[in-house]
């Protein structure tokens, strides 16, 4: 998970401050890649371009260049996992693996089936050695983002022919194969080619460049400051496997938009009316608004009826340092949440949808069964924890020792409660201003802070409120719910970053998560654990939920078609093309008639 979404702090490109260099190396970053001869022009209707912020060091394709690699700036085009995972259709999508099956009842094997015509785009195939290569690496290598996981859960991987793999587990791991070998969204792993990156003396070091032999169906022919260009390769093994038709888009242009994010999206929106970009980043409601109203070839995942967009793994919270005076009493995070109404969040920002939240998951398919079950709304009907009341706010307060001063603010031993809300302005300017008029009315002193000591902010636990989201759940609740784990309770005066800001530690709460750990979603214990805890998280407000995250991407059809949208998810995957999936969306892709 990209720790501020698209927030334009961390999205400026850096491509024209890099050192120039005149020869590719290890250790330095080219000024650009130029292809060695001129590239044949290719048909628009044949060209996908596509707006987003390039900020990577230019030549980086290799996913364990650490730090520097990224699948959102058109690599993962280049790259293939194991599995992909529908989540609207809640289903596994096999690729270079045609099954992964838990070996043992307790969860503590694994056995992965690869497709025999997978090959590398040199020509070789794709065998249990590059997976073992690519578990061991992670196992060993502690740059590599999968690094902690593969330490906790693996023990041994072994290659027992050359399209079998034989995965054994330190302890029960029910969701190693979802969470880790999986991708979906911004998480899960590609395959790596052993016999190209076993040749590095410093994996981590190794740009790749236009060298990197990859599986995936786009080569880089070309990259500055302005732009990446990929091409499709013709011998894309996926195709005569059977699982896509040949690629209607022949080239990829990645249009850099630098500055523009964040800063004018207007200008980005102008240039999708005027069918100069096919798609780009997400946007807000305002912004898509005048983009289908200009250009009635523009659609959205909802066509042209609001919410404009789908509900994407990032639900916001309101989070607090829950180690922190005042915002250590639950009664009042429990007021702050009370003075929110949910109600108007939905008819002010979003005409009426049902996007307001009181959850810290996504409601996809599993996790909407979850919530729709009757166990879970008892406990819902209980705390009611999307309760606007003012009055029951002061109540809350009240027996919490505080009182109105002159200026109808909450205070206690002369102290306001400073509800300043740091969030990231690119991403939160139209739902932060109305959180700070709703808090106020509750007698809160609220503000916004979209500096860029923001994100600082929530990882230092500094007093206010964390306009974040939860970048976990997306089939059970588990993995959200282990984000309040008295384990991540930070102490003050360190960092709590990677989304868990609470500092929050309960035994009673930490004792049910530990149960469920080694239990399998459709297990009924683990349900009857996830309603416990999901009960305590609603019992002491441990953050404030606000809203579900909306993904509101523009797909123009002037020259493609075939966007996936609610009426037309026959793969089941989200629209970002910049997500892990986002090659499905591409390779997916029919041209306009």
């Amino acid at each position: 998970m990209v720790n501020i979404k698209f927030a334009a702090a961390v999205l400026l490109a850096i491509a024209a401050t890099l050192a120039p260099s005149s020869a590719y190396s290890q250790n330095a970053a080219p000024a650009e890649i130029v292809p060695a001869k001129p590239l044949p022009d290719v048909p628009r209707n044949q060209t996908l371009v596509l707006g987003w912020s390039i900020a990577s060091p230019i030549g980086v394709t290799n996913p364990w260049a650490v730090p520097g690699y990224t699948h959102q700036e058109g690599n993962g085009f280049m790259w293939e996992p194991l599995m992909y995972f529908g989540i609207f259709a809640d289903k596994y999508i096999p690729w270079l693996a045609t099954s992964m099956e838990y070996t043992s009842k307790d969860f503590t094997s694994l056995e992965i089936k690869l497709n025999p015509q997978a090959k590398w785009s040199d020509g070789s195939p794709v065998t249990a050695k590059d997976v073992v290569f690519t578990f061991e690496g992670q196992m060993k290598n502690e740059k590599l983002p999968y690094h902690a996981s593969f330490d906790q859960f693996v023990d041994s991987v072994k290659a027992v022919d050359d399209q079998t793999v034989d995965v054994k587990f330190k302890i029960p791991a029910p969701r190693f194969k979802f969470e880790v070998l999986t991708e979906k969204f911004d998480t899960g792993i590609p395959i790596v080619p052993a016999a190209a990156l076993s040749k590095q003396a410093d994996v981590n070091a190794y740009f790749g460049g236009t060298e990197m032999i990859h599986s995936g169906p786009y080569d880089l022919v070309a990259w500055n400051a302005n732009q990446k260009i990929f091409n499709l390769r013709p011998d894309w093994w996926a195709v005569k496997a059977g699982l896509m038709p040949v690629p209607a888009v022949k080239r990829i242009v990645m249009v850099n938009l630098g500055g523009q994010v964040g800063q004018n999206m207007d200008t980005v929106a102008q240039r999708i009316v005027n069918n100069e970009m096919d798609s780009s980043l997400d946007m807000r409601s305002s912004v898509i608004g005048n983009i289908l109203a200009q250009n009635p070839k523009v659609t959205t995942h909802s066509g042209n009826q609001s919410p404009f967009g789908y509900l994407d793994w990032w639900p916001n919270s309101l989070w607090v340092n829950t180690q922190l005076a005042p915002y250590s009493d639950p009664r009042v995070r429990r007021a702050m949440s009370l003075a929110i109404n949910r109600d108007q969040i939905n008819d002010v920002l979003y005409d009426g949808a049902k996007i307001a939240s009181i959850y810290p998951f996504p409601l996809y398919p599993g996790l909407q069964a979850f919530v729709d079950s009757p166990d879970v709304k008892a406990i819902e009907a209980k705390y009611q924890p999307g309760k606007f009341d003012l009055d029951e706010s002061a109540k809350q307060m009240t027996a919490a020792g505080f009182t109105k001063n002159g200026d109808g603010l909450w205070a206690k031993d002369g102290k306001t409660v400073n509800a300043t809300i740091n969030g990231f302005e690119g991403i939160h300017s139209d739902i932060a201003p109305v959180l700070v008029e709703m808090l106020k009315n509750g007698g809160f002193d609220a503000t916004i802070n979209f500096g860029t000591d923001a994100q600082q902010n929530m990882n230092s636990g500094v007093p206010g409120l964390y306009l974040f989201g939860h970048g976990a759940s997306l089939k059970d609740p588990y993995a959200a719910l282990e984000l309040f784990h008295g384990r991540y309770s930070a102490s003050i005066g360190t960092s709590a970053g990677n989304n868990r800001f609470s500092r929050y530690k309960n035994p009673e709460y930490d004792a049910i998560l530990d149960q469920m750990a080694p239990l399998s979603s459709d297990d009924p214990k683990f349900h009857a654990l996830a309603a416990k805890a999901l009960e305590i998280y609603w019992r002491d407000t441990i953050d404030i939920p606000v809203i579900q995250w909306l993904h509101r991407i523009p797909y123009n059809q002037t020259y493609w078609t075939n966007w996936p949208t609610k009426d037309n998810l026959a793969m089941g995957t989200n629209g970002a093309f910049w997500a892990q999936t986002g090659m499905l969306v591409v390779t997916s892709l029919h041209p306009a008639k």
